[in-house]
């Protein structure tokens, strides 16, 4: 939510995690922990100052989820890949769904879903 609220702003000008953390009613102390591998991983720049803050490092369209996903949590598992539960196929084709899902989603995609789900529905009769 921390590169969704960064994205959804658009602006050039830094944000803080208070305002992020605020908005999103999120702990300011759990996004400062998100954000070192984010900007580790080239996802965000820091500006530094008074008026300093966050900004995305690169264009929505740009950052994929499965990128974002590996640099806060690491290589994704099903299960536990020494067990044999007789369930391979299993695991392998849902393995597989779950990198097809994530390696076609952008940030981009990501806040065009949440602007749409804000939206609602409206309904005639």
């Amino acid at each position: 939510m921390l590169l969704v609220d960064l994205a959804e702003q658009q602006s050039h000008e830094p944000i803080s995690l208070k305002s992020i953390a605020e908005r999103n009613n999120l702990s300011e102390h759990y996004l400062e922990q998100l954000i070192a591998p984010l900007r580790n991983g080239g996802f965000v720049r820091s500006i530094r100052g008074a008026y300093g803050g966050y900004v995305l490092a690169r264009h929505p369209r740009e950052i994929v989820i499965e990128d974002v996903l590996l640099a806060l949590e690491g290589p994704i598992t099903i299960v536990d890949e020494d067990v044999d539960d007789g369930l391979q196929a299993l695991w392998d084709r849902l393995r597989s769904a779950i990198h097809d899902v994530l390696s076609s989603m952008t940030l981009q995609d990501l806040v065009e879903l949440r602007q749409g789900s804000s939206q609602g529905y409206m309904y005639y009769i």
